[in-house]
C-alpha cells in the first residue's frame, strides 16, 4: 500500500464538539492529497471518543488513552503510528479553511529545505490571530514583558519582539517558531530530534522543538496561503492554571535555550512579570477600578504558586 502524503495528528482533551468540527473540516477541505488521520484522546470526560466513533467509524485511527498524557507526550505517541514522511500536528480547536492542508503540503514541497512549515491563523470572527508564529525569547523580550511595554505596544516589533509585533502575517517568511496548532514537519527531522521533550506538558513544546531544529540546520517557514481558524485555549478553562502552564514552559525555554550566563537574569525577569501585573492591578483596584479586582486575584494566585512554574533557581 502506498504511504500517505501526510499523517495528520490531532490530540484532544474535553473538546468534543470542536474536535468533531475540526475532523469534519479536514475531510471537507482536504481533496488534493492522500492522508491518514490519527486522533489521540487524552482521557476526556465529555464522551469525545464515543462521538468520534459514532460519526467517523473506521475513517480515522482513533486512540483512546486511559490517562491524560498532555499535548507533547500525546503527539509523541501518535507520531509512532504515522505512515507518512510528513507529520501535520493539528489542534482540535481548529477549523481547516479553503484547502489549507493541501496548500501547506504544496508549500512544503516548494520550500523543502525548511523542514518545518506553518500557515496563518484566524480567530472565529475571521480576524487575525497572530499566534501562528513568533520569535524566540530573549533578555530584551522578557524585560519588555516584565515592565509592561509588550502590553502597551503590541504592534511594535521593538517592544513586542516575541510576537513579531506589527507584521500582518501576510506572505512567506522564515520564523523562529511555528505554532503547534498547525505544524508540519518532516518525520525524519522529528525522529532526529526525538519529538517533543517530555517535560513540556502543554505550551512551549513547539518552541523548544523549532529552536532545536534550527540548531541543526532547519529553517521554519510560514505562508499566509494556508489558513485555519484557531479558537485557542479551548481545553484550558481556568486562567490562573493556564498562565502557570505558560510560565512553566517559558521557564523551561530559558533553562534549555539561554546561555548559562544569562539564565539567572532571564528567570528573574520572568518572575517579575506576574509580580508587576499583580501590583499594577492592586493599585488600580485601590483607586476604584473594579475591573482590576479579578485580575489582581488571578495574578496574586500565580505569584503565590511560583514554585509550580519556576523550573530552576
Amino acid at each position: 500500500m502506498t504511504a500517505p502524503d501526510i499523517s495528520i495528528i490531532i490530540v484532544s482533551y474535553n473538546t468534543r464538539e470542536m474536535t468533531l468540527e475540526c475532523i469534519r473540516s479536514v475531510f471537507c477541505e482536504t481533496k488534493d492529497i492522500n492522508y491518514e488521520l490519527i486522533v489521540l484522546d487524552n482521557a476526556s470526560s465529555d464522551d469525545t471518543v464515543d462521538a468520534i466513533k459514532s460519526e467517523f467509524g473506521d475513517k480515522i485511527n482513533l486512540i483512546a488513552s486511559e490517562k491524560n498524557l498532555g499535548f507533547a507526550a500525546g503527539n509523541n505517541f501518535a507520531a509512532t503510528l504515522a505512515k507518512s514522511d510528513l507529520l501535520l500536528l493539528l489542534n482540535p480547536d481548529t477549523v481547516v479553511l479553503d484547502h489549507a492542508i493541501d496548500k501547506l503540503y504544496g508549500f512544503a514541497n516548494r520550500y523543502n529545505h525548511a523542514g518545518i512549515w506553518g500557515g496563518k491563523t484566524l480567530f472565529d470572527d475571521r480576524s487575525l490571530n497572530p499566534a501562528s508564529c513568533w520569535s524566540r525569547q530573549t533578555i530584551w523580550s522578557l524585560f519588555c514583558q516584565a515592565i509592561g511595554l509588550t502590553s502597551l505596544f503590541r504592534n511594535s516589533s521593538i517592544f513586542n519582539p516575541e510576537g513579531i509585533g506589527g507584521w500582518d502575517r501576510e506572505g512567506i517568511r522564515s520564523v523562529n517558531i511555528v505554532s503547534g496548532c498547525f505544524f508540519l514537519i518532516k518525520k525524519e527531522l522529528w525522529l532526529t530530534l526525538g519529538g517533543f521533550r517530555k517535560d513540556f506538558f502543554m505550551y512551549g513544546e513547539e518552541a523548544d522543538l523549532c529552536l532545536r531544529a534550527k540548531n541543526i540546520g532547519a529553517n521554519p517557514m510560514v505562508t499566509s496561503k494556508a489558513v485555519i481558524i484557531h479558537y485557542g485555549g479551548a481545553s484550558e478553562k481556568v486562567r490562573a492554571d493556564k498562565m502557570i502552564r505558560l510560565l512553566r514552559a517559558k521557564s523551561l525555554l530559558i533553562k534549555y535555550h539561554f546561555p548559562r550566563i544569562l539564565q539567572w537574569t532571564g528567570l528573574r525577569l520572568l518572575i517579575l512579570w506576574p509580580i508587576s501585573r499583580y501590583f499594577a492591578h492592586s493599585v488600580l483596584s485601590l483607586i476604584g477600578k473594579s475591573s482590576s479586582v479579578e485580575p489582581k486575584r488571578v495574578w496574586g494566585e500565580i505569584v503565590s504558586r511560583k514554585d509550580e512554574w519556576k523550573t530552576f533557581n
